[in-house]
This record gives structure tokens, sequence and C-alpha cells, in this order.
């Protein structure tokens, strides 16, 4: 890959909400939305975290009289038999619009109940890339982490539990039709998953920018994200109540989820599913301890992007290269450690014998490896893991 972006008549495919709202207090946008539709039957999926905090729209239905459902037992990452039991619960209440309200694993269940419920196919039939056919159900998600970027993407993760491996569904008809994004439903999440959503949601910005199909459109969102996130994700971890920072932080993982589209992550994320997967580490853990390895991996292969991504970090000096490439990547090290997330795999207890199970698992990752700027062979995967160790 050239270090110059790609020529902008290459093809691009965008899919963004039809309605996108930023800023504090939109939660109220969204009630009034939804309260105007024409009697919907609403199935809300939320965790149980989140729950004490949506008074406001519980009330807003109410008053509305609008007839609603809540399901709660999106806890943890999702699996197939958690999806399946939500989509049986949406079923059976006849639902015809749905409303995901929480993080990255609420609003992936929630974006697929939208689109299997009025569908002949199941969710083996749809995962993959361009599989979902249809979906006929209105959908609205509202973040409350600021990370994944779900809320503005055509993808949905899911854990395997027969193969115990993460597997995703990417499609045009997975991105919702309105989504609200209210900083301030961010203030309560606490400084740990700050930290590792915020990491998630700065890894995608990066992946987008040093990415095989990178393109001009998508690098303006990725150099924007890593710069708001970079400069305001530690403040954020330290002082949940400034609203400066957790917007700042809000608006990079939103634009970081727009990346995820056109373009979508690599290596990092592939080489992470396994941890996930196997020794449930949070997502953004597991793509923070991997992050700085696979730039090392990688830096030969785009050095003038890695050293834009620097100066989107705050490094100065006008000159491009390896040098400055390199101190980007420190900078990234110190954020991960001023975060308070471990930064090395044995920290979590994993047997180094494990290593190339590890590897080999990722390697069936082939969506995002394919996306590496740099070929990643088992043999390099191992190599990554191992310096990770």
């Amino acid at each position: 890959m050239s270090n110059s972006p790609i020529l902008v008549d290459d093809k691009i495919n965008i899919y963004n909400p039809a309605k996108l709202v930023f800023g504090n207090g939109c939660l109220e946008n969204m009630i009034d939305d939804v309260t105007s539709m024409e009697d919907p039957r609403l199935f809300i999926v939320l965790s149980n975290s989140v729950k004490p905090n949506i008074d406001l729209v519980l009330e807003g239905l109410k008053e509305a009289k609008i007839s609603f459902q809540i399901w709660t037992n999106i806890d943890k990452e999702p699996t197939i038999s958690m999806f399946e039991d939500t989509l049986q619960a949406a079923k059976e209440f006849k639902a015809d619009t749905v409303l995901g309200i929480g993080g990255g694993s609420v609003l992936d269940t929630a974006k697929l109940v939208a689109a299997l419920l009025q569908n002949e196919q199941n969710i083996r039939d749809v995962i993959g890339i361009g599989k979902l056919k249809k979906r006929n159900l209105y959908l609205v998600c509202v973040p409350t982490t600021a990370g994944t970027g779900s809320e503005v993407s055509p993808n949905s993760i899911l854990l395997d539990e027969s193969e115990n491996l993460k597997k995703g569904v990417l499609s045009p008809f997975l991105v919702p039709d309105a989504s609200y994004i209210d900083p301030l439903l961010t203030k309560t999440v606490p400084p740990s998953i700050t930290a590792s959503t915020g990491l998630d949601a700065l890894t995608h910005c990066i992946e987008a920018y040093t990415n095989r199909f990178a393109h001009p459109m998508v690098d303006l969102y990725a150099l924007e994200g890593i710069k708001l996130i970079g400069a305001n994700l530690e403040q954020a971890i330290k002082n949940g109540d400034d609203i400066k920072a957790r917007s700042n932080v809000a608006l990079g993982s939103m634009y970081g989820g727009l990346c995820l589209g056109p373009v979508n992550t690599a290596a990092v994320h592939a080489l992470s599913y396994p941890l996930g997967s196997r020794y449930q580490i949070a997502h953004g853990i597991s793509n923070a301890i991997l992050l700085p390895y696979v730039m090392e991996f990688n830096l030969s292969a785009a050095p003038d992007r890695y050293a834009r991504i620097a100066e989107a970090l705050g490094v100065e000096g006008n000159r491009l290269g390896l040098d400055k490439a390199k101190q980007g990547i420190a900078k990234i090290r110190a954020l991960i450690n001023k975060s308070g997330s471990q930064s090395d795999l044995s920290s979590f207890n994993i047997p180094e014998s494990d290593i190339e199970k590890m590897a080999e698992m990722a390697m069936t990752i082939d969506r995002l490896l394919k996306n590496n700027i740099r070929e990643v062979t088992i043999k390099d995967a191992i190599a990554i893991y191992k310096a990770a160790y």
C-alpha cells in the first residue's frame, strides 16, 4: 500500500443512519421521535446496569401510552443462544419497532433482532458479509458507552458457542434508522469501562486509517477520531463528570463507528477475537494489549500513515517517517498505561503454550485479516502474541 491516499475515483460504499443526532441531552429528542410514531409495539433491549438511568425514557413512553417491553438479559458479550432468546421474546411480544439502549453488546443484539424478527433467514444464515437480505422493523440505537460505534455501523458481533469463536454479521440492513448519541449517558460509566471502550474506539480509527482499503473520505473520520480520543480519553477516565472530555470521546467513538462499514478493522481485531472468546477478556482490553505490537508489525508497510497518526496524537515536527511513527506508537503505549489497562497477555494467566492455538483461531478471521496493510501469516500471529506476552 502506498503511503498516499488511494485515488478518489476508487469506489466506496457508505451507509449511515437516516437520522443521526449527537449532543448533550439528545435523549429527549429520541423520546419525542418514538412517542410521535403511530401505535408502535416497542421492544427495548438494554442491560440491567443501564436500566436505572433511563427513567426519563420509560416515563415518556408511559405518558404517550406506547406499548413496550423491556429485555435485560444482555449482561455480557452476546452469544448466539442469548440472541435467540431475545429474538423469541420479541416475537412473542409481536414487536414492530426495536430500541437498543446500552453498550455495543446490547446494540449488536438489538440490530440483529430488528433484522431477523420478520425474516425467513436465521442467525446462522446471515453470518458473514452481505448475507442478510432485508430488515422490516424500524430500528433505533442509543449508545451508553463511547467505544464500539455500533450505533452507526453495519456490523454485529456474536459468540458462536459451538466453535467458541466470535463471528460477525455485516450488512447495510444493520445500520439503524435513527441513532441518538448523548454523551451525558456516559457520565456513569466506570473508569475501567471508559478506558476499555475508549481504547476500542481508538483502535477502530487507527485500523481504518492504516488499512489496505483506506479511502480519503474515511481518512477524515479516522484522523479526527484519533485526535479527539487521544486528547481526551485520559481525562474522561480520571473525571467522569468532565462533560467536555466525555463529549469529545463520544464524538471520536462515533467517527470510529463510521469507519467500520466502508473500511472496517484489521489484524488487531482479528487477533483479539480469540482472547475474548477463549479467555473472556473484554474486547477493548484485548485490542489495547495487541494494538502497539500490530502497529510495530505494520510500520514498514506505511510509515508515513503511522506518522500522520502520531501527529493526530500530538507528536510535533514537520517531517514524516519512521522516527515520528515510532513516537506515535510510544504515545499509544503511554495512553494505555495511563488508562490503567493491563498491557500484556501474561497478566491474564494465559498459558504461553496456548499461543499457537490462539494464532490458529485468529487466522480464521479472514474478513478482517484481508484488510491488514501487511499480510499476516500464522508465524506472524504467533510472533505478535509472544511479543505481547
